[in-house]
């Protein structure tokens, strides 16, 4: 689905964001992109999309490489950006304007998601909340039928029942063919939605595994004490969490903040059990 080699790119040449970045990314997965603010989330989802372009090194997406901007390519991914613009026009002016471009646009589908996010439209776009707005481009996106879904902080001004919602509605758009990244700062929006994790710092990507691999590997849990065996462990009421090798092969759900803040502070130690 994607494929990514020695990616080099900035925006001043004397600062580098990404340096000889590497990676692979598969359909039938949603993956949660995490990194810290100015880690290059935004820009490496702009740079799949061919929104930006590398410096030097390869990025190949559906066969396509995205500088090419081909119509072949266009027509089967679909970029929600954190900011975005929608016109004070009726949803079904803005639907028959814009749904040409995506020849496996599912007008039934977008009805039932307008419906199940209790969107008004009945008002013109431009009226609408910020959250009204976002849900809004997010059901025309599923919509789309693209093969590729990318959001860019898709549950910024979204408030807890919408969020429910959302994880709701992404968890059954997922298809085999399909491949969804989410980048969030909000690291508890993507619980039980993600099935891959994807890591950057210090311009690379630092982790890319699935959450079974996670779990199969390190187990994330409760305990009164540090003693040598913990990976990584942060204090809370009555003890700490932990990140500890998972050596009985122990069920644990993953902690998604602990284990971001984990490989941010031990990369070679988590790492390195997790990709062994």
């Amino acid at each position: 689905m994607i494929t990514i080699r020695n990616l080099n790119f900035s925006y001043s040449k004397k600062v580098p964001l990404f340096t000889n970045m590497n990676m692979e990314l598969g359909a039938g997965h949603i993956y949660g992109l995490l990194g810290k603010n100015g880690a290059g989330k935004s820009t490496l989802l702009k740079n799949i999309a061919g929104l930006v372009f590398p410096d030097s090194g390869f990025i190949e997406v559906l066969g396509y490489r995205p500088e090419s901007r081909e119509v072949m390519f266009l027509q089967d991914i679909c970029f929600i950006p954190e900011e975005f613009y929608l016109p004070s026009v009726k949803s079904d002016t803005y639907v028959r304007s814009n749904a040409v471009f995506y020849p496996n646009f599912n007008h039934d589908y977008f009805n039932s998601l307008i419906a199940e996010f209790e969107i008004p439209i009945q008002q013109k776009l431009g009226n609408m909340s910020y959250g009204q707005k976002k849900k809004y481009i997010i059901s025309f996106g599923l919509a789309s039928g693209s093969k590729l879904i990318i959001m860019d902080e898709p549950t910024n001004g979204l408030d807890i029942p919408s969020k429910t919602q959302f994880r709701k509605i992404m968890a059954s758009a997922m298809k085999e063919d399909r491949c969804i990244i989410i980048s969030t700062h909000q690291i508890r929006d993507l619980d039980n939605l993600i099935d891959s994790v994807i890591v950057l710092n210090q311009n690379k990507v630092v982790l890319n595994a699935s959450i079974f691999d996670i779990a199969e590997k390190v187990q994330f849990r409760k305990q009164q004490t540090i003693n040598d065996e913990v990976l990584y462990a942060e204090s809370s009421l009555g003890g700490f969490h932990a990140m500890v090798p998972n050596a009985d092969g122990s069920d644990s759900k993953v902690d998604l903040e602990l284990l971001f803040n984990g490989v941010l502070t031990e990369k070679e130690k988590i790492t390195n059990l997790i990709e062994a």
